[in-house]
């Protein structure tokens, strides 16, 4: 299962808690059983609506040369270092 993205959280909780604030002031629950009820299923709604809702069909990047083009398959050696230091002399 993929993770949530931002849209997903965004549209679950606030279907939580517009269901919840809704459902509270259509049935007129006063007692800790029905507000129990109301909250239960204002949040069940919020979760089917994250679950539910299409994700994010953006490609996987891969660590490995996505930018690479065509043709540009050969292995690249560093060219070696010339200096004019002392392990370049060849005299005595």
């Amino acid at each position: 299962m993929q993770r949530p993205n931002a849209a997903q959280y965004a549209y679950g909780s606030a279907v939580v808690v517009l269901a919840t604030a809704a459902l509270l002031l259509l049935t007129g629950a006063t007692g800790p059983l029905g507000i129990a009820a109301a909250c239960l299923a204002g949040l069940l709604l919020g979760v089917l609506v994250a679950v539910t809702m299409p994700g994010g069909t953006r490609p996987v990047k891969s660590p490995a040369g996505s930018g690479t083009g065509a043709g540009n398959d050969a292995v690249r050696v560093p060219a070696a270092q010339v200096g004019a230091g002392a392990d370049t002399r060849t005299g005595p």
